[in-house]
């Protein structure tokens, strides 16, 4: 690639990483409401045609921040349980860092599981980071999931308690100092260790 190029390629690189650093930024202050191509297009003082070079719209800026936020998610997991000892500690930390990254990271949270960022979960065409998020769950948790129970499959229960956990307690619905004894709960009840 000529160095021309390969400039002109990295600043490309650079313009996409601000569009998703502020529409994050944003979105964690204000809301994804708040998040239009035209205040983006104010903040990082681009015009709006700049803005649709990179991203068709607000769609794809949400699905590459829930992409993001799916990398930052599996280290996350992978940092809490690679410094736990044994299978249930495992378990424990990664059921605590579920609900902490999700609180820590509401907007992430949101472009990742609430709204639409026009990615695929679950098919061919899934894109790597959400894979990867997955298997930083399933490494730890199909580990446990018992004699005749699919890895995945438990995998995607013990997912869908901690997602479920997360979002109820980030909407109020759940009471936020019961936090840990739900996580001992889960653990004990689903984990088997």
């Amino acid at each position: 690639m000529p160095l021309g190029q390969e400039r002109k390629e990295r600043e490309r690189a650079g313009r996409e990483r601000l569009i998703v650093a502020t529409a994050r930024e944003l979105a964690e202050q204000q809301g994804w409401d708040a998040v239009t191509t035209r205040r983006l297009a104010e903040r990082i003082e681009y015009s709006q045609p700049v803005l649709y070079s990179h991203f068709r719209g607000k769609r794809e800026i949400i699905g590459a921040v829930a992409l993001e936020g799916a990398a930052e998610m599996a280290a996350a997991l992978r940092a809490a349980t690679s410094a736990a000892d044994g299978p249930r500690t495992r378990v424990t930390a990664l059921a605590r860092t579920y609900p902490d990254f999700a609180e820590r990271n509401p907007a992430v949270y949101d472009a990742m599981f609430r709204l639409d960022g026009g990615l695929a979960f679950a098919h061919e065409d899934t894109p790597e980071p959400l894979k990867d998020a997955f298997a930083a769950l399933l490494e730890s948790l199909g580990e446990v999931a018992g004699d005749g129970v699919h890895p995945g499959l438990f995998t995607e229960v013990f997912w869908a308690a901690l997602h479920g956990l997360a979002t109820l307690t980030r909407a109020g619905r759940l009471p936020p100092e019961d936090t840990e004894r739900r996580t001992e709960l889960l653990v004990d009840r689903l984990a088997m260790v």
